[in-house]
């Protein structure tokens, strides 16, 4: 592992980067996975976050058929040494 990047300071970097993908007030990142790839010297990590549900369909009577108002979103993304974004990736799980 590379010391010089904790894996608190990884989801910070992807948080601050993809913050504004959501409109949820508390998006719950989560750093799902961290692999360092000493070749290139960049981070491979897969982070999670909370988005609002605005695909809900509607029953006949106008009520929602779906209970959840969120759903989690995946994006994998490349970090390099100096803490930049070098890559974002879709990411189905």
């Amino acid at each position: 592992m590379n010391s010089k990047i904790t894996l608190k300071e990884l989801l910070e970097v992807a948080e601050a980067e993809l913050r504004s993908l959501t409109a949820v007030s508390n998006p719950d990142f989560r750093l799902e996975q961290a692999e360092f790839n000493e070749s290139n010297n960049e981070w491979d990590i897969v982070v999670s976050y909370l988005v609002e549900n605005t695909n809900k369909r509607i029953k006949p009577l106008g009520l929602p058929i779906s209970e959840f108002e969120y759903y989690r979103i995946y994006k994998k993304l490349k970090v390099d040494s100096a803490k930049e974004i070098v890559g974002l990736y879709i990411f189905n799980n």
